[in-house]
């Protein structure tokens, strides 16, 4: 089963931009933004923050969220 990491594909159609665009914008390979968009490999954190500010989008919606890590809390009820 495919683990999809990154939404940069995803993104990008958003955009209407290409892997072409985006890897000449970061200096990078088109293979390389390739594999970033198929989730074969990751871009490191600086570069993602790069694609984020190229594509005008916080870099929170390059990422795919998951199950949340703090699950939300009812503080009005009394639990004992």
């Amino acid at each position: 089963m495919e683990q999809r990491i990154n939404r940069i594909k995803v993104v990008l159609a958003e955009k209407q931009r290409t892997n072409k665009w985006l890897a000449e914008k970061l200096g990078k390979e088109y293979s390389t933004v390739s594999k970033w968009c198929t989730n074969t490999n990751q871009p490191d954190l600086i570069t993602l923050s790069k694609i984020a500010h190229l594509l005008d989008v916080d870099i929170r919606e390059l990422l795919v969220s998951g199950k949340p890590i703090i699950k939300e809390f009812d503080y009005t009820s009394d639990s004992k």
